[in-house]
């Protein structure tokens, strides 16, 4: 189905990967309505707590990221915040924990197309304030830190590939990440964060482990927990941000 405008889009948009989990995310809304689609997938508008929020799924990789980052920013989103699943790098980050990336070390392709590797991705701190507190209210088990971002599935995170390929360079990614204390995978983070910089966006990312560390096994079931702390994410964001209109406009100039 080919991509039309979307409608007006309210200032947080969420960005999960899948139709699925944007549908999930939205059955939890109040007033919920389709805001038009982006290529195959379907936005949806909304309120949370009273607060309008929006989520628009991306698919899969930096490249479709930022396609969807386009349109929404165009609709009139400020605020986005990445809803998605990861793997875990770290001992310490179990199956079914939330990972909240203040960061992403950019070893996609994607992000270099934006700005020169020298520049960083980093998240919106007032973001990741509100995830962090939004994991901390809930009780859901979280890490906050810096993420890696690969561009492939196996062959990125040093995995051997069908018929078990695997060349030199793949022989210690995993282990210099762990090393360097990064929390986990995935696709998507770097480019959105570079993005969010150089447009004046301000993003963030909440992922859920889904893959057993030494089993590989695949178990969704943080994901309901990382839909929670992001709903709960935009209520504190809108709060903060109506606690700092109130407080400038009390200032005297």
């Amino acid at each position: 189905m080919a991509t039309r405008n979307l409608e007006a889009m309210p200032d947080c948009v969420f960005l999960p990967g899948s139709q699925q989990r944007a549908d999930r995310m939205a059955e939890l809304w109040d007033d919920v309505r389709s805001a038009g689609r982006v290529g195959d997938f379907e936005a949806y508008v909304g309120l949370v707590g009273g607060v309008p929020v929006g989520v628009c799924p991306t698919g899969i990789g930096g490249s479709s990221v930022c396609r969807t980052v386009d349109h929404v920013r165009r609709a009139g989103a400020t605020t986005l915040i990445r809803v998605g699943v990861t793997g875990t790098i770290q001992p310490k980050v179990h199956l079914g924990d939330l990972v909240i990336a203040t960061a992403a070390v950019r070893l996609d392709k994607v992000s270099t197309q934006y700005l020169p590797i020298e520049a960083p991705a980093v998240a919106d701190p007032f973001v990741v304030m509100a995830l962090v507190a939004a994991a901390e209210d809930l009780g859901v088990p979280h890490h906050a830190g810096v993420g890696a971002t690969q561009s492939s599935f196996y062959a990125g995170g040093g995995v051997s590939c069908h018929a078990g390929y695997r060349h030199s360079g793949m022989d210690n990614l995993e282990s210099d990440m762990r090393a360097a204390g990064v929390l986990d995978w995935d696709t998507e983070t770097a480019p959105l964060y570079v993005l969010g910089m150089f447009r004046n966006l301000r993003c963030g990312r909440v992922n859920a482990v889904v893959n057993h560390p030494e089993t590989g096994a695949y178990d969704p079931f943080g994901e309901e927990q990382a839909i929670a702390v992001a709903n709960r994410a935009a209520q504190n964001l809108h709060l903060w941000d109506a606690r700092a209109e109130t407080s400038r406009e009390e200032t005297p100039s």
